[in-house]
C-alpha cells in the first residue's frame, strides 16, 4: 500500500512538471519574497558610490526611490519599504551624502564622501537622487515614484519638475527652503502637472499650504493633513509613530489613484 501511494505522488508530480495548468497543482509562484533587501550600488553624477538597499518585488512593478531627510540614512525605510515591497512596489531606498547614522546603521555615502573629502551639505545630495532616479528608471525601463523626506522631499520636488523620468512625487515635510540656490518652489509648482502628494505634521501644514497658495490642486495633487499632530519626515509611517494609519492611508490612496 505504501509503494502505491509513493507511485502516485511521482505520477502527480510528473503531471505537474508536464502540465502547469493542471487544477491538482500548486500555483507556480510569480514572485520570490525578498525579506532582506539587496545591497547595491551605483555611481552619483560626480562618480561618488552611492549605497542603497533595493527590495525587488517583479522587472515589471512600479519602481519607489525613497530618499531620506537630514542625519538620516535609508534606515529611516527599513520598516516603510517592506510594507511597499508586499504591495507590489520596487524600492530602492538610498543613502545621500547628506546624511548621518541612526541607531546602529550607517550612512555609507556619506562616509565614504567624507573620505574622499567631498562636500556633504543638502544640495550636493541633489546629484545623488538625479542618479538614483536615472539608476531605477533605467533598471526597470519605467519612470518613478520619487519619494522624499525634509530636505530630500523639497530636491525630490525640483528634481520631479525638471526630470522626465519622474512620473509622481510623494513629499514629506517639504519647504521653500533653496530659493536663492534653486529659485523658488512656491514660484515653480504653481505649474507642475503631475501627481504629488505633499504632506507634513499638523505644525507644519499651515506653512506648507502657504508654499502651494497659488497651486490648484487637482484629483492626483494633494496636500494630506493629519488630524493627529503628526511627525516631521518619513517617520510619520513608522510603527513607533503615534496614528501612522492615516498617513498610511493617504499614502496608498495615492498610489492607487496612480494605477488608473
Amino acid at each position: 500500500m505504501k509503494n502505491y501511494i509513493l507511485v502516485m505522488v511521482i505520477v502527480l508530480l510528473g503531471s505537474c512538471n508536464n502540465d502547469k495548468k493542471t487544477s491538482n497543482c500548486p500555483e507556480t509562484p510569480t514572485v520570490k519574497e525578498n525579506p532582506f533587501p539587496e545591497k547595491i550600488k551605483f555611481p552619483s553624477l560626480d562618480s561618488l558610490t552611492v549605497f542603497a538597499n533595493l527590495y525587488h518585488y517583479n522587472d515589471s512593478a512600479p519602481v519607489i526611490v525613497l530618499c531620506h531627510q537630514a542625519r538620516y540614512n535609508k534606515f529611516e525605510y527599513s520598516g516603510i519599504a517592506p510594507k511597499l515591497h508586499k504591495l507590489g512596489y520596487n524600492c530602492l531606498a538610498i543613502d545621500q551624502r547628506s546624511g548621518g547614522g541612526i541607531v546602529e546603521s550607517i550612512n555609507e555615502t556619506n562616509k565614504e564622501a567624507l573620505k574622499l573629502n567631498k562636500a556633504v551639505d543638502f544640495l550636493d545630495a541633489e546629484q545623488d537622487i538625479i542618479a538614483a532616479v536615472e539608476f531605477a528608471a533605467k533598471k526597470y525601463k519605467q519612470n518613478v515614484i520619487l519619494w522624499g523626506s525634509s530636505y530630500s522631499s523639497v530636491l525630490s520636488l525640483y528634481t520631479a519638475i525638471d526630470h522626465k523620468n519622474v512620473r509622481a512625487v510623494i513629499a514629506f515635510s517639504p519647504g521653500d527652503y533653496f530659493q536663492k540656490e534653486k529659485g523658488s518652489l512656491t514660484e515653480k509648482i504653481k505649474t507642475f502637472e503631475k501627481p504629488m502628494l505633499v504632506t507634513s505634521s499638523k505644525e507644519e501644514a499651515p506653512e506648507l499650504s502657504a508654499m502651494l497658495k497659488d497651486k490648484k490642486l487637482g484629483v492626483n495633487q494633494i496636500q494630506f493633513i493629519p488630524d493627529s499632530i503628526g511627525h516631521h519626515g518619513s517617520r510619520a509611517l513608522w510603527e513607533s509613530s503615534n496614528n501612522n494609519e492615516e498617513y498610511w492611508k493617504a499614502i496608498l490612496n495615492f498610489l492607487e489613484s496612480l494605477k488608473n
